[in-house]
C-alpha cells in the first residue's frame, strides 16, 4: 500500500507494474486474505499499528475486488485498467499536439520494436502503452524464473522503460495541472 501510494504520485507506469505484481501476489495466495496475512503482510511488521491496519484493509479490499470482478485467475482490476486508459489517453494527446513533437519522434523511434513485439503478444494488448508495460512485466517474470533474455530484447526494454518514464513525468505534470498543451 505504501509503495503503491508513492509510485502513483511519482511514476504512474511503475505504479501500474507494481499493481500487476500485487494482483499476482494475491492470486499466488489463492485470493485468500488469511494466506496473504500469513505470507505477505509480515513484511510490513516494522510499521505502526494504524498503518498495519490500513495495509491489511488495502490487501483485503484488493482481494475482494479481484473476486467481485471475477479476476481470480487472470486479468487486471478495473481501477488499474482505467489508470492505464488514462495514461494512454494522455499519450495520444501528446502525440497529436504539435508542441510535443520531440515526444512524438521519440515514440516513432520505438515503432519497429513495438511492431515486432505486437506480432508475438497474445492476447493483443489494447494499446502501445499496455504493450510496453506488458513487455517490461513479462521480462520481470522471466528474470524471476532465471530465464535468459536476448540482448535485443534487453535493449527494447530499456527503450520502453525510458519512454514510459518520460510519459509518466508528463502524466505527473498533467495531474498537477502544470502540463501546458498551448502553443507558445
Amino acid at each position: 500500500m505504501l509503495s503503491a501510494q508513492q509510485k502513483k504520485k511519482e511514476n504512474i507506469a511503475e505504479y501500474i507494474l507494481y499493481m500487476w505484481q500485487v494482483e499476482n501476489l494475491i492470486r499466488a495466495n489463492n485470493c485468500d486474505i488469511e494466506l496473504i496475512r500469513k505470507n505477505v503482510l509480515p513484511s510490513y511488521s516494522q510499521q505502526d499499528e494504524d498503518t498495519i491496519k490500513a495495509i491489511d484493509e488495502w490487501w483485503d479490499n484488493l482481494t475482494e475486488m479481484l473476486k467481485l470482478e471475477n479476476k481470480e485467475k487472470e486479468g487486471h482490476l478495473q481501477i488499474i485498467i482505467n489508470t492505464l486508459k488514462d495514461l494512454n489517453s494522455l499519450h495520444l494527446k501528446l502525440l497529436e499536439t504539435p508542441k510535443f513533437l520531440p515526444y512524438k519522434l521519440r515514440f516513432q523511434a520505438l515503432m519497429p520494436f513495438l511492431k515486432e513485439l505486437e506480432a508475438k503478444t497474445k492476447p493483443e494488448p489494447e494499446n502501445d502503452i499496455e504493450l510496453m508495460l506488458s513487455a517490461i512485466y513479462n521480462a520481470f517474470l522471466l528474470r524471476l524464473k532465471s530465464e535468459k533474455i536476448s540482448g535485443a530484447t534487453e535493449q527494447a526494454l530499456k527503450e520502453f522503460a525510458s519512454f514510459l518514464a518520460l510519459l509518466s513525468a508528463k502524466y505527473k505534470e498533467d495531474q498537477n495541472g502544470t502540463l501546458d498543451f498551448e502553443e507558445l
